[in-house]
């Protein structure tokens, strides 16, 4: 039972990761109900087409994450991608606040989710990959 605990602690960024975003891949890749969620009117095929190449991205990204929560060989790899994919956002949602304002209040739980989960996977790394 200690064994399963400590394997689910050292996998919770990933964990979480995958419990955001394949749903908010799902979200950003289904038009119809993007508005739904948030405050974006697709209207063209270019946003519905760089949309669903989010979506498809993002959930690539998950498989990865996934692999590193099922396989001991593909963890450190996967928090590696957890960091970049999470700090890189985060501080692209950040450079859009400053540059074009505040967005919804998503968008600014957002930022700071991935900031949060990024910061954590370091923390992570660090603390598991010297065992």
């Amino acid at each position: 039972m200690r064994d399963k605990i400590k394997e689910v602690l050292k996998n919770v960024h990933l964990i979480v990761s995958l419990l955001i975003v394949v749903p908010t891949a799902i979200i950003y890749g289904s038009p119809s109900i993007l508005p739904e969620y948030l405050e974006i009117q697709v209207n063209t095929k270019d946003l519905s087409n760089m949309l669903r190449a989010i979506a498809c991205l993002y959930i690539g990204v998950s498989f990865v994450w996934f692999l590193g929560v099922l396989k001991m060989a593909y963890w450190k790899s996967a928090t590696q991608l957890n960091v970049l994919f999470m700090l890189t956002l985060a501080t692209g949602r950040l450079l859009s606040m400053v540059f074009d304002g505040l967005p919804t209040d998503g968008y600014v739980f957002g930022v700071i989710a991935e900031f949060i989960i990024g910061f954590f996977s370091i923390y992570q790394l660090k603390k598991y990959s010297t065992k």
